[in-house]
């Protein structure tokens, strides 16, 4: 429609009355500030208006970003029909003469139509709904502006059909040259007019804006239009002038710009450093200089996680209540919640121990293996094929609502994150997260010591590997209860100094860690991936409370300080320990580093039987001729077991020992299938190095028996040796 000329001259006035917001608004892509993470050279959005081929879209952000400015150049750039709502002023009225519009418009001349709707979360759900169909049909190109999150306030359809770009909040840099253009802009801003905005001025006009243009000029206009011409004509907008304008006082802490950060920075180092005189101190001068308080809330809710963290978890509702507090009351009385959350920071115990997040992070960026472990995965989707959630142990169906299990990882056992700190809520569960820890850890050690034939030093197979670490929880947590039993009656003292050989975890250690600190632990350790590991769990303790470690076979007891002895003498051995050492080699060493009343508790584990054995007895569908031709290799396995079994036997004269012996047998059951096959039977397995010849036909037939096993469960027997004793070297 053409305007007439009392329409034009209407229009005009309207332009030259209109807000300096309103007139300085970007006419192209060149003056827009800002937004270079999708406006600049290059990016989708920009090519998409200048080749005029934007689709439907929803801009959302902050006020003061550029939302609708940026979509009116959408429509100087198209050649489409471009009009507009304001979905505060609209109705489902108004969207159907749009809608009949754009239908003609594309039916007689096939001109496509933009309709840009204002602030397009103030539709309701059905005047959304009116929209979808037109939108889908491509009747109208639907671009909507919003300050609202569009995944909770936009329809869920409309969302799905258009595409989502944020505006983010103007840089310090954007706002600059924003104002800049307005003061030297003749036809829009001030340029016909002599205005000098001083620095400190223009640095507070832009600081409180807060990445808001639209507050920036309003505040400039404000202070221009109220501000009288001096002698010389000009208008200068000093410091004062731009504080009123804005209505917000700068912040002044001295003559050095860097002082609003170092006086911050004070006031959370007295917090960490939990001096609550010093707090004040910088608190008031922050407040007396017109510091934001919730900027200061901000930084106290951060110091709440990372400086207070776990030591007292309720420091962080403590500091949200108090800023809830405060923007309930405001000032000056909002002071109060202000000084109460900065002292709770300042006296509450502290810890860093959150940090650890970030080297979970550190990790998850950099290790390749990070499969979840079957036993975690989702059984309701692929369970019944491929074994997803077999084998987790639901903790609530144990003691303490808690059983030893694998959850990180297979690559990632052991691996640790957190170190909860000696103070607060934490420390209270320091000692119960250790011995947790402890007891996870020595899950596949401990268990291939069980097991060498079939365990240890054959090729990597990570389904295997995670059914070694699930199996600490069989049997309701059994390897905590052979722990028990191994120190079961002792009655320590906190000076007795105790020595343990065998150790593969610090599983066996936290009795005597805990029962004797001022005495202190040696452990023994002749495997090397042992030490590694053990040295790994015991950095985690207090320095006061780590143990020694003596990594070597028994010669490296004569290593220790002449005149040494020990209280007590303990640990746990396999058949895989002490290789080439006999049971009286054994005592004679312990008895080196023993005195008069030295106390012994070892406890001796062996596999009872061999593979070849535990397959032949779990299988039910083995001929007579399988058996007889295997019949060999179970004569040599029964030899090897049996020669294990009595090298580490005590012998009858036991000098100065006194010793008592306790005998008792498990099981362990083991799934059959292809990966235990490959695990016993390849040439560089444990097995086949311990047994001296076996022939094609007889590993050819121990693989198919074992694959015809498939899941089924083996039986491993097992028997266990607990020698009590003392020395007592009365005649």
């Amino acid at each position: 429609m053409s305007q007439d000329l009392f329409a034009y001259q209407g229009e005009q006035v309207r332009r030259r009355h209109a807000p300096l917001a309103d007139r300085m608004r970007p006419r192209s892509l060149e003056e827009f500030e800002g937004q270079s993470g999708i406006l600049a050279d290059g990016r989708l959005l920009r090519r998409a208006i200048k080749a005029d081929r934007v689709g439907n879209l929803i801009l959302h952000g902050p006020p003061g970003v550029g939302k609708t400015t940026l979509a009116r150049i959408i429509a100087t750039h198209t050649r489409a029909h471009f009009s507009s709502l304001n979905a505060v002023l609209a109705g489902v009225k108004d969207l159907r003469q749009e809608v009949d519009a754009a239908h003609q418009r594309l039916e007689r001349h096939g001109l496509r139509s933009i309709l840009f709707i204002d602030e397009v979360h103030r539709f309701n759900s059905a005047q959304q709904d009116a929209l979808l169909p037109w939108v889908e049909n491509g009747t109208v190109t639907l671009i909507g502006a919003t300050t609202e999150n569009p995944y909770f306030e936009v329809n869920k359809a409309l969302v799905s059909r258009s595409r989502l770009f944020r505006l983010l909040p103007l840089e310090a840099t954007d706002l600059h040259h924003l104002l800049e253009r307005t003061l030297n802009d003749a036809e829009r801003g001030y340029g016909d007019r002599s205005v000098v905005v001083s620095d400190e001025a223009a640095a507070h006009l832009v600081d409180v804006a807060n990445g808001d243009a639209r507050s920036l000029l309003n505040a400039l206009e404000l202070a221009v239009e109220s501000s009288s011409a001096g002698s010389d004509g000009s208008v200068l907008i000093d410091l004062s002038i731009a504080e009123e304008s804005i209505q917000q006082r700068a912040v002044l802490y001295d003559k050095h710009g860097d002082a609003h950060y170092d006086t911050i920075s004070a006031f959370i180092k007295s917090l960490r450093g939990s001096d609550a005189d010093a707090a004040l101190f910088w608190l008031a001068r922050m407040v007396e200089a017109g510091e934001n308080p919730r900027f200061i809330f901000r930084r106290m809710l951060i110091a709440a996680g990372e400086d207070i963290g776990l030591a007292d978890p309720q420091a962080m509702v403590v500091v949200e209540a108090c800023a809830a507090a405060f923007e309930r009351v405001g000032l000056p009385e909002g002071l109060y919640p202000l000084a109460q959350a900065a002292l709770y920071l300042a006296g509450a115990e502290k810890s860093n121990s959150l940090l650890g997040f970030f080297d979970a992070l550190k990790t998850v960026r950099a290790a390749n293996q990070q499969d979840v472990p079957s036993h975690l995965r989702d059984a309701n989707r692929d369970g019944a094929a491929f074994g997803d959630g077999v084998g987790y142990r639901y903790p609530h169906a144990y003691a303490e609502h808690w059983v030893e299990q694998q959850y990180l990882p297979t690559a990632l056992q052991g691996e640790v994150f957190w170190q909860p700190g000696s103070l607060g809520w934490e420390g209270q569960r320091r000692e119960r997260m250790a011995e947790r820890r402890a007891a996870q850890l020595a899950a596949a050690v401990e268990l291939a010591a069980d097991q060498p034939l079939l365990l240890s030093s054959g090729p990597d197979d990570p389904g295997l590997d995670r059914w070694i670490q699930r199996q600490i929880g069989q049997g309701e947590n059994r390897l905590d209860q052979l722990r028990q039993r191994l120190w079961e009656g002792v009655h320590w003292r906190r000076n007795d100094r105790v020595l343990l050989i065998g150790v593969r975890s610090l599983l066996w250690a936290i009795d005597p860690l805990k029962a004797a600190p001022d005495g202190g632990v040696t452990l023994l350790v002749s495997d090397d991936d042992a030490v590694d590991r053990l040295r790994a769990q015991v950095d985690l303790l207090d320095p006061s409370q780590q143990p020694q470690l003596l990594q070597g076979g028994l010669e490296q007891l004569q290593t220790l300080p002449e005149g040494q002895r020990f209280e007590w003498i303990g640990g746990r051995l396999t058949s895989s320990d002490l290789p080439g050492r006999s049971g009286a080699e054994l005592f004679d060493h312990l008895s080196a580093v023993s005195q008069d009343g030295t106390q012994l508790r070892l406890m001796i584990s062996q596999a009872d039987a061999g593979p070849a054995t535990t397959l032949v007895a779990a299988a039910t569908a083995i001929t007579d001729s399988e058996r007889e031709q295997l019949a060999p290799l179970l004569r040599e396995e029964e030899t090897l077991v049996r020669s294990q079994w009595t090298r580490l036997t005590p012998p009858t004269d036991n000098g100065p020992w006194r010793i008592e012996t306790s005998h008792w047998q498990e099981q362990l059951l083991m799934p059959g299938g292809q990966a235990l096959a490959q695990r016993w039977l390849e040439n560089d397995s444990f097995y086949r190095k311990q047994i001296d010849a076996i022939d094609a036909e007889s590993l050819a037939l121990l693989r198919r028996l074992l694959n015809k096993q498939g899941a089924h469960p083996l039986r491993l027997p097992m028997q266990h040796r607990l020698l009590r004793g003392v020395v007592d070297s009365r005649p």
